[in-house]
């Protein structure tokens, strides 16, 4: 049997992002017999329908084929972003919309999906994947309901090497990498 294999999303383009951190963290605690990789959204632009074969465009950009198609091979993806105006960034929305297309037929569409963030205030992120369940349930994707994976006072929680260094923070990221490989399992049984 091939191995479970997990695609994590950041949703920030910037260099020493935590929520990328946060991922490389993630990849180093899924559970035995899983896979984990990070696709990034540099070079995604700003959703276009007249760039979307999905709705009769022409010139779909490699990098939104790429996302598409590891995503759709994906047996359950993590979606780290951080939050920005109490919602997510506007890059993961983004990625989101692009991979919506088309709603029937979306690599999201029945995807087990754990939702993950870090930010420097005391909310982690909370008001942020709030919207992100929102976006997801239009599509019908399998939300891991908990547990949610919320840091707060990012700054604290990782070392200068942006290594996650929080112990409980670590034992809640491995706890839902867990989660979500049980979760992909009973929504497999009931597809």
């Amino acid at each position: 049997m091939a191995p479970f294999h997990i695609v994590g999303v950041p949703g920030s383009l910037r260099a020493r992002s935590f929520n990328r951190a946060l991922l490389r963290a993630a990849a180093g605690l899924v559970p035995s017999g899983a896979t984990f990789e990070i696709v990034e959204l540099h070079g995604v632009p700003p959703y276009d329908d007249d760039r979307d074969e999905n709705r009769g465009g022409h010139d779909t950009p490699a990098a939104v084929i790429e996302l598409r198609a590891r995503s759709a091979a994906a047996d359950a993806l993590v979606l780290a972003s951080p939050e920005y105006n109490w919602g997510p960034s506007g890059v993961m929305k983004n990625a989101i919309d692009w991979l919506s297309r088309p709603p029937q037929d979306s690599p999201l569409r029945h995807k087990p999906v754990a939702l993950m963030g870090c930010s420097g205030g005391a909310a982690g992120t909370g008001r942020a994947q709030l919207h992100l369940r929102q976006y997801l349930a239009f599509l019908a994707t399998y939300v891991l309901p908990e547990p949610q994976v919320q840091i707060g006072f990012s700054r604290e929680r990782f070392d200068d090497d942006l290594r996650l260094v929080d112990e409980e923070a670590v034992r809640l990221v491995g706890e839902q990498l867990a989660a979500l490989v049980r979760w992909a399992g009973v929504v497999r049984e009931l597809a």
